[in-house]
């Protein structure tokens, strides 16, 4: 830890809104950093904004399609509790309202509500230029003069004033435009030759025009699955590439990059680092991993928020969220279609979360 005479402040350009970039903002001012936060729609929330649009290529691979930002359908609710989801000092509980979800596994508006109320609450929205798209990013020849830590440049154009490009220096980006606007598609021979149709699941909203298009299961069909399975149908959708992650992850690591950034927290050497990743690289080749899961954590997300909390110096991931998270993903590998609606209260759980929340909730 770097003492405090030595903390610095720094001027930080945040990249989008949603549930990263909101709490990234937060976690910066907090550390006493100035922050500006760019979004490129009209609203807070990120992929958890719904949109009827869809993109014009249905596997979102035309480079010159006009991009659709949310991967959000009509009926998607979440797959976590509710309690374990929220941010760790605005807990995600029921709040009163005609258009509120009060279930455990609410719908994404419920959701997206809950991130327009932690922008609110936090002032974060004075801090974000709305309609404004970020077109590049690149280093600076400026520096500040410190162990030749240099800035960056930021260009961006507002919707409404699109001969207007701003040029800007910032003392560090972060970015938070998410990771789910580029779909993984998977590899299916012979896939060229089929003459149905294929789309991707980020351009899925409603099951209305799919009904009826699945006529019968035949012994010889057009797709053949791994399982020795072959059916008839009109459509494939990949539904592949989307794995969101509870919010408390986020808030940890904009809390220790924060810290990073103040000098309040130092990274060890740049031989360090590098000896570490070859070490993990090796680990991960030695388990027959694919280099594309290199960054995949999977249930061990926890072992890293705990990580990250301690080099903060604050309490690591709570008991109830642990338990609640684990229970759901065991639930949900038995039961994937009901158990969000065959959850039973395990009522030691949900009162330590209802405790913890209540350090938070003015009443």
């Amino acid at each position: 830890m770097a003492s405090s005479s030595s903390i610095k402040s720094r001027h930080v350009a945040v990249i989008g809104a949603g549930a990263a970039g909101l709490v990234a903002a937060r976690e910066l001012r907090r550390e006493g950093h100035t922050v500006v936060v760019f979004e490129r729609q009209k609203q807070v929330g990120g992929t958890w904004i719904y949109t009827d649009h869809v993109e014009s290529d249905p596997l979102s691979v035309d480079p010159s399609r006009l991009v659709v930002h949310s991967s959000v359908y009509g009926s998607l609710r979440t797959n976590l509790p509710r309690e374990c989801m929220g941010f760790r000092d605005f807990p995600f509980a029921i709040r009163s309202g005609e258009s509120r979800d009060p279930r455990r596994f609410p719908s994404h508006g419920e959701v997206l509500a809950y991130l327009q109320d932690f922008s609110k609450e936090f002032g974060i929205e004075k801090l974000i230029r709305f309609e404004t798209t970020v077109v590049r990013v690149s280093p600076a020849a400026e520096s500040d003069g410190e162990e030749g830590i240099g800035k960056w440049r930021i260009e961006s154009t507002e919707k409404e004033k699109k001969s207007h490009h701003r040029d800007e220096i910032y003392d560090a980006v972060v970015v938070c435009n998410g990771h789910y606007i580029e779909p993984r598609l998977a590899e299916i021979p012979g896939i060229s030759l089929w003459p149905g149709k294929e789309m991707h699941s980020h351009n899925y909203r409603l099951p209305q025009p799919f009904k009826d298009q699945i006529e019968r299961v035949l012994e010889n069909g057009s797709v053949v699955f791994q399982n020795g399975k072959t059916i008839f149908t009109h459509v494939i959708m990949h539904c592949t590439g989307l794995s969101p992650l509870p919010f408390p992850m986020f808030e940890l690591q904009s809390k220790w990059i924060a810290g990073v950034l103040s000098r309040r927290i130092m990274l060890p050497s740049k031989e360090d680092m590098l000896m570490e990743i070859e070490t993990l690289y090796a680990r991960l080749e030695g388990e027959g991993v694919p280099k594309r899961y290199t960054h995949s954590l999977g249930i061990n997300h926890f072992e890293y928020n705990d990580w990250l909390a301690s080099e903060y110096g604050c309490s690591g991931t709570e008991e109830y969220r642990k338990e609640m998270f684990l229970m759901s993903f065991m639930r949900k590998m038995e039961n994937p279609e009901t158990y969000r609606d065959e959850w039973e209260d395990h009522h030691h759980l949900v009162a330590q979360a209802n405790h913890d929340f209540s350090l938070y909730i003015v009443k």
